[in-house]
């Protein structure tokens, strides 16, 4: 892929972002959502590729979708597959909480699982513990592991796990082990990205969450150096029967990183909704706002952190207006 194209996604990722940020704090998950969706939708009608989304929006939420299969970019070379969420962390941002973001990944068609739309069984770190992790071994060997790996004691290590809950059991075994907890309502993509991020003090991510979010997580990951395994966790028999035909046949398998996303020409993006361990949200002057985004690349390694500053009437995100298309 053209290295170019980087940018253009960030842009995407920005438009997103703009839109949902005008929703925080207004208590409206589904117009926050919706706003992401029809601003990432436009903004990707001028990027230079062909695109097909194999991970979209959640059907749980019953939210307005980029759905699975939309074909988005301009139609030329070269051909993709896009895992996104407009808006991770719907809920975050409808009450103004931490940590909502606009994510995309691209890569070459075949690249990413396609994940059905149920829940993942996750754990994740960062470079330094590449290898140690064990989704089979019980949580406090995993932690003494990733302690032994930073050079560190078990009382040092902070793990970020999902606040619901079917984690009280989880929880309690982490508690016990004397590692450090800290608890998200939501958002385990920047999560499961906060553990290859030094400054953000997180150091492993556990637990189950969405599994579209997963591949989100792997592609950032696998950017990062990072490591991550997950496995299905299916809640009816219309989940696994939904699987089997995207082509799963081992409803119980362990996926490594490679599985969720292999090769290394993947891109990812993401820009804050709203401020959280990795970027800071959108902030609004008169006239327009300031953005933080991360860019990276698989092939090069390179992370980029991007603070812009848009001028609303120097730049086509008209609000409220659905004649004009996002450039």
């Amino acid at each position: 892929m053209d290295r170019n194209l980087a940018m253009e996604f960030v842009r995407v990722t920005e438009a997103a972002a703009l839109a949902s940020a005008r929703w925080v704090g207004l208590g409206d998950e589904k117009a926050a959502d919706q706003a992401a969706v029809d601003y990432m939708r436009r903004a990707f009608d001028v990027v230079s590729m062909d695109g097909t989304v194999v991970i979209g929006e959640g059907e749980r939420d019953e939210a307005p979708m980029l759905y699975i299969g939309e074909k988005v970019g301009s139609g030329a070379p070269p051909e993709l597959d896009i895992a996104l969420d407009p808006l991770e962390g719907t809920t975050l941002t409808a009450h103004g909480g931490p940590n909502a973001l606009s994510v995309i990944a691209a890569a070459p068609k075949g690249s990413f699982l396609h994940s059905p739309d149920t829940y993942m069984q996750k754990i994740a770190v960062g470079p330094q513990a590449v290898g140690c992790i064990d989704i089979d071994a019980p949580p406090e060997e995993n932690i003494k592991r990733v302690a032994k790996a930073l050079g560190r004691q078990v009382e040092e290590i902070t793990v970020m796990v999902l606040d619901r809950e079917r984690h009280v059991e989880l929880i309690n075994v982490i508690r016990k082990a004397g590692a450090r907890i800290r608890l998200i309502t939501d958002g385990d993509v920047a999560a499961a990205v906060a553990t290859a991020i030094p400054e953000s003090g997180i150091d492993m991510m556990m637990g189950t969450g969405g599994a579209p979010e997963g591949v989100l997580a792997a592609a950032a990951l696998k950017c990062m150096g990072g490591d991550m395994l997950g496995r299905l966790k299916f809640r009816n028999e219309q989940e696994k029967e939904r699987a089997k035909k995207m082509g799963i046949s081992d409803l119980e398998k362990i996926y490594r990183l490679d599985d969720l996303a292999s090769g290394n020409d993947i891109f990812f993006a993401a820009t804050g909704v709203t401020d959280g361990s990795m970027l800071k949200g959108v902030r609004f002057f008169k006239g327009g706002a300031y953005t933080h985004s991360m860019v990276m690349r698989g092939k090069s390694g390179t992370i980029r952190f991007i603070e812009a500053q848009h001028f609303f009437d120097r730049k086509p995100i008209y609000w409220g207006s659905e004649n004009q298309a996002y450039k």
